[in-house]
């Protein structure tokens, strides 16, 4: 669903491989699994699992929270700079956003704000990939975890950004029911981060360019959140997006892929039906639909990280954690969510010029459908660039097109008239 927005009212204040590998694996799979686990009666949200809640007061959803605008701050706080980053101040912003059904939730992102920062300086929102169904796997906790399994290793690269007077805004895309492959949702939370932050004054941004830059997992909520911008967020001018590894059709990505054979990643395939069923929990009963072994498994993933959803999950597949698996895509209701989550069939333009990278060889994305969706967006008159990188794999890509994604969204936070390989 689509939302426009009126007027904006600020608030008072109150105050590693695997993961990269598994993202993209996820996004494959995870229709697969829903079109298994659809098709039983309404269910309420009692039959989902939901992340076990953070003892933390400051990620609560106020009671008034469905009368403020979208965007519109609930609280704020100081943080520690998180270890590696360096000349920044740390801010948390709890905001209102909306889920996938349109209904409000409260959301939370992270600010380093350059100590050296000008008024209107360039603003990046920094989508990151989170391959989670807990909420401790959030980039507003895992940036300070002491956990090396859960830390955010490539968080400190970032440094490139802030080190140009950049400020950064890190949100938790997958919102309060770490909604793991919810991807639509992932781009309207990133759309009311950027709204908050704005309205932020410490952050110094009030009248600053927008840049938007995600790969894999994080490249999903970022060009969604660029394709939803127009409708969504029409208030916000967004100077350009950079984007890289993004599934853009889970509906193809599962059929080419099968759903039968035991897979060594199945684990994020599962966490995922399980974060979307969070989101649509009327249309993805899941747990009506598990055999022991998925109940077990389910239970086992309802607060895990990336290492734990791969070690419950290895080596198994849709048809052994189902009861009576129903043929993939037989059930509309499910197939109409996929679609709803996959950016190739959202009708939407966006209004930003992208810049877009990916390996030519990339065998967990199919190439095809981003290749079908930026042809449509030259097609509408968009400039995009794209960038073939010189690798066989994912992994590889996502480091290789870091560098000129920032270089792409300097020249737009300058001005310079955006280029186009249409």
């Amino acid at each position: 669903m689509t939302e426009s927005r009126g007027g904006h009212r600020r608030a008072t204040n109150r105050s590693g491989p695997p993961a990269l590998r598994g993202a993209l694996i996820l996004a494959a799979i995870v229709a697969t699994v829903i079109g298994l686990l659809a098709g039983a009666p309404n269910a309420t949200a009692d039959n989902v699992a939901l992340p076990t809640p953070l003892h933390d007061r400051f990620y609560d959803a106020p009671p008034n929270l469905a009368s403020l605008a979208p965007g519109e701050i609930i609280a704020t706080r100081d943080r520690p700079n998180p270890p590696g980053f360096f000349d920044v101040r740390t801010y948390q912003l709890a905001f209102r956003s909306s889920d996938s059904q349109g209904e409000p939730i409260a959301a939370v992102t992270t600010v380093l704000v350059p100590t050296r920062k000008t008024a209107d300086g360039p603003l990046l929102s920094f989508q990151h990939i989170i391959n989670a169904t807990g909420l401790e796997c959030a980039p507003s906790q895992a940036l300070w975890t002491q956990d090396p399994n859960l830390a955010i290793r490539e968080a400190p690269g970032l440094n490139v950004a802030l080190q140009q007077g950049w400020a950064v805004a890190i949100p938790d895309h997958l919102g309060p029911r770490s909604a793991y492959g919810a991807a639509k949702l992932g781009g309207q939370i990133t759309l009311d981060n950027i709204r908050a932050v704005k309205d932020f004054g410490p952050a110094k941004s009030a009248d600053s360019p927008i840049g938007l830059a995600g790969y894999s997992g994080g490249g999903m909520a970022t060009a969604w959140a660029a394709a939803l911008a127009p409708t969504y967020a029409p208030d916000l001018d967004i100077a350009g997006a950079a984007y890289g590894g993004v599934p853009m059709n889970l509906l193809k990505m599962a059929e080419g892929l099968g759903y039968s054979t035991p897979h060594p990643a199945f684990g994020l395939a599962f966490a995922a039906a399980i974060g979307v069923s969070r989101e649509y929990p009327k249309q993805i009963p899941m747990w009506q639909h598990l055999s022991p072994l998925g109940k077990q498994m389910y239970l086992g993933m309802r607060n895990a990280c990336t290492n734990d959803i791969l070690r419950l999950g290895a080596g198994h597949d849709a048809q052994q954690v189902t009861v009576g698996g129903r043929a993939i895509f037989d059930d509309p209701v499910a197939r109409r969510v996929v679609e709803q989550n996959s950016l190739s069939l959202y009708r939407g333009i966006p209004r930003t010029p992208i810049f877009e990278w990916h390996s030519p060889t990339d065998a967990l994305i199919p190439v095809s459908s981003i290749d079908h969706t930026l042809d449509r967006y030259c097609r509408a008159g968009l400039p995009v660039e794209r960038m073939s990188t010189p690798s066989p794999d994912h992994l590889s890509a996502a480091l290789i097109g870091l560098l000129p994604a920032f270089r792409y969204l300097q020249d737009r936070f300058q001005g310079v008239p955006a280029p186009s390989s249409c």
